[in-house]
């Protein structure tokens, strides 16, 4: 959504569309270039009936809570207070003009003003309305900076409208909440409503712990029926293990609803479980991404399918206590699990795992009920993923990953959403690392998008199941996409490869290359390939945007690889620059290996100083045949009838294929040079080049004159006549040239099957014996096996593949 199209929106009526919820922690608003890269998001993002939720300006809260420390111990406040004040009239003079700053200065001054006088009076009784104070000025300064900028906005005071239980019970009186914000909230503004903060039943000012402004924004999502909520934080996701602990986590794109509570319950440092409480009874689904990297896809928690439920993670806590008595019954242990939700227990050995935050309240409780208890420091780890204590396969794994460790128990969590193991001691980093290994080492998802559904397309895909069971590599390759030309099909949870086709069929739409790029920006996988089998230009002009986005591509097309020098350099460049791979091993000879050959002759340290042959199937075929026994013409009427060529031949003879295709072996082989630097000699007469294709094959007769001429000199010298690509380096100069030749009849390219291509290559090694690779160079089942062997090269390379964490740092 750009700034013009949030203005468009503010005139539109309310209920048009659909509320979002944007929460932006206190990292996120720290300073300025931070607060600017805020504003940028919502430009980008939000619309005007959304609502945004703040948490106070980074380090503000801590300030104020050593405020509250200093007055409650009668130190002095003056020195800190001035500090405090000082950085907030910083960040606004920065982001405002002289008017509306003086304005927001002058609230911020009366602000103060009152803060100081409770510091020094009754610092108890107004400590939740000190600390609110961080939130007031977050969304009063971020709703005058969109004011005056961008677009109509207004701050609101959350306590003005949620009303809560109780600090120690922050369970939402939804139906009076509701109501109140209906009444306080404007038409064409953007809400900008502060986190963390609510009232109680008796209107006092409450705060809402730890995640609090995460819990404030479902909370708002629950309020307004929002279809989506997006935490924009410090991190760009949820990963499979703590990334500062695991340098292999991966990112965790799609998250069930069940196991992000598990995962909040467990004590993820990014997910609380207060904030999955208010969308339990909603379709709202949750995001979290980050700020300082906004473009990045992040992880999205809702409802998913099969694919979503598959991943694992593994998380840890070393701040929990046992809690162990002798005269702990299974009755006295069901009522405590039902009263303190503990990490986990069982009720065989009598004991639970508490947080260590718990001990009073469970002590003072137990001794009440059962008398002597005892608490021992433990950790615990746990394997998170939907439904593992019921997959025997996962179990058995997490077992194994601590057989060499001393454990007290491994219970499963009431929910079957996690396993847990009890330790005595501390979980080291090389504990969860081992843990985590074990348990997600297969776990990487590749998602491929197949574009044109052609003869090979169809067939790449018949082959597709049979290569996912047999090539273990290819265990977590989902077919996730199919592209025609003005249809697409996009599932994320996956195609079945055995009915692709026949659900293409039914359940394709229409699209445009937006559309298609939006879906690609956003894909919820680890890796993404597109293979392109389209013969189309226009489709290859968007390998740029794919490699702009870490896709990956194979290619058959022929168009990128062939491209301009400058084109072609830039995008080889960008493929690097973003850890894109891209193969075209079937741009050339289709199946044959010859890529394969000039690539590991190069890591050898070889140099290759030629490249020649026979490119063509069509041209092959015609050359095989044609020994003057009848027209030329004839020929390739056949050629055309048997579908061995093009439905306009001139394709095929004007050499510009056969061009393309010596363009792309030289670059592979390390030469720098364009399609104007290889010397092409048509087949088509000048007077045959401009007429429509039925005129064409009408006068197609007019070739064989010349043909028979060139065939008469060609057995006068004991030779035959083929259509040769060659380029040469001597004396460190290059030439390079498609054409027809005449050909020794006991040379290697006199002597072929009709249609094979042959490629000789000549090198520092391979001087006086080159190397030959023949074979077919066309044909749906060869082209589709060679498409399908760069799919189980580029998968090798991206199972070692290691993704950088982005992340900035995770909320305390």
């Amino acid at each position: 959504m750009t700034i013009e199209n949030l203005i468009k929106h503010s005139n539109a009526k309310p209920g048009k569309l659909a509320v979002n919820v944007h929460k932006f922690g206190g990292s996120s608003l720290a300073t300025s270039e931070c607060i600017e890269r805020v504003i940028d998001i919502i430009c980008r993002h939000c619309q005007i009936n959304d609502i945004v939720v703040v948490s106070a300006n980074g380090g503000v809260t801590d300030q104020l809570f050593t405020l509250c420390q200093l007055a409650k111990d009668d130190l002095s406040v003056e020195e800190p207070l001035e500090s405090l004040q000082f950085q907030l009239q910083g960040l606004i003079a920065q982001l405002l003009n002289e008017q509306n700053s003086a304005y927001l200065t002058q609230q911020l001054h009366d602000d103060f003003q009152l803060l100081s006088s409770w510091l020094a009076t009754d610092v108890k009784s107004h400590r939740n309305d000190i600390l609110a104070f961080g939130e007031i000025w977050s969304a009063r300064l971020l709703s005058a900076v969109l004011n005056e900028r961008i677009c109509p906005s207004h701050a609101v005071d959350a306590r003005d409208f949620i009303q809560i239980q109780s600090e120690q019970n922050t369970a939402v009186n939804y139906d009076i909440s509701r109501n109140q914000f209906e009444q306080i909230k404007q038409a064409h503004q953007l809400t900008i409503a502060t986190g963390y903060i609510a009232r109680d039943l008796e209107g006092r000012s409450c705060t809402l712990g730890r995640n609090g402004s995460d819990y404030s924004a479902t909370i708002m999502a629950a309020l307004t029926g929002a279809a989506n909520v997006t935490l924009w934080t410090d991190v760009d996701g949820i990963y499979s293990a703590d990334p500062r602990i695991v340098p292999a986590a991966r990112k965790l794109h799609r998250l069930p609803n069940g196991v992000a509570r598990e995962l909040g319950r467990l004590g993820n440092p990014v997910l609380h479980v207060n904030t999955l409480k208010p969308l339990d009874e909603h379709a709202t689904h949750l995001h979290v991404a980050s700020s300082f990297d906004s473009e990045t896809s992040g992880t999205e928690i809702g409802k998913f399918g099969f694919l979503a439920k598959q991943e694992l993670s593994v998380t840890y806590s070393n701040d929990v206590l046992l809690v162990s008595s002798e005269q702990l019954n299974s009755m006295t242990l069901s009522e405590a699990t039902e009263r303190f939700s503990p990490i986990c227990f069982d009720e065989r050995n009598a004991l639970m795992v508490i947080k260590q935050e718990q001990q009073k309240t469970v002590s003072q409780w137990f001794a009440s009920k059962v008398g002597e208890v005892t608490f021992k420091p433990v950790a615990i780890i746990a394997a998170v993923g939907h439904k593992v204590a019921s997959r025997g396969d996962v179990k058995a794994r997490f077992k194994r990953a601590l057989e060499n460790t001393k454990t007290l128990d491994i219970v499963s969590s009431t929910s079957e959403h996690s396993i847990i193991s009890v330790l005595p001691d501390t979980c080291s980093p090389e504990l969860t690392n081992l843990v985590h290994h074990e348990m997600t080492k297969d776990a990487k998802h590749i998602g491929v998008i197949v574009a044109g559904l052609g003869n090979i397309g169809e067939r790449f895909l018949e082959i597709l199941p049979a290569q996912i069971k047999n090539q273990s590599v290819l265990e977590n390759v989902h077919l996730v996409g199919l592209l025609s030309s003005q249809k697409a099909l996009i599932n994320t949870d996956g195609i079945n490869p055995k009915h692709a086709l026949v659900q293409f069929e039914k359940q394709a739409k229409d699209y445009d290359e937006e559309q298609l790029l939006t879906w690609l920006k956003s894909h919820p996988y680890d890796e993404l390939i597109v293979i392109d089998i389209t013969p189309s230009e226009r489709f290859s002009l968007l390998y740029r945007e794919f490699f702009k986005e870490g896709i990956h591509v194979i290619g058959a097309n022929k168009w990128a690889a062939s491209s301009s020098t400058e084109y072609f350099n830039g995008l080889t460049a960008l493929a690097a620059q973003n850890g894109s791979v891209w193969l075209g091993n079937t741009t050339v000879g289709a199946g044959l290996p010859v890529n394969f050959a000039i690539n590991d002759l190069r890591r050898s340290g070889d140099e290759i100083g030629a490249i020649s042959g026979i490119f063509s199937g069509t041209l092959s075929w015609l050359f095989e045949q044609y020994d003057g026994s009848q027209p030329f013409s004839k020929l390739l009427l056949s050629a055309l009838e048997q579908g061995l060529a093009e439905p306009d031949p001139r394709e095929d003879l004007s050499g510009r294929d056969v061009q393309r295709k010596l363009l792309i072996l030289a670059r592979l082989a390390g030469f720098t040079l364009s399609l104007e630097d290889i010397e092409c000699q048509s087949l088509v007469p000048e007077n045959l080049s401009h007429l429509s294709t039925q005129e064409f094959l009408a006068q197609a007769d007019e070739l064989d004159q010349p043909f028979a001429e060139e065939l008469e000199r060609a057995k006068e010298q004991n030779n035959c006549l083929r259509y040769i690509a060659k380029f040469t380096i001597e004396d460190g100069k290059l030439n390079a040239k498609v054409g027809l030749a005449f050909v020794d009849l006991e040379d290697a390219f006199a002597n072929l099957n009709p249609c094979d291509n042959i490629f000789k290559v000549e090198s520092q090694w391979y001087q006086t014996n080159p190397l030959i690779i023949q074979g077919p160079g066309a044909g749906r089942d060869v082209t589709a096996g060679g498409i399908h062997s760069d799919l189980v090269a580029i998968c090798e390379q991206l199972s070692t593949k290691q993704h950088q964490v982005k992340i900035k740092g995770i909320n305390e």
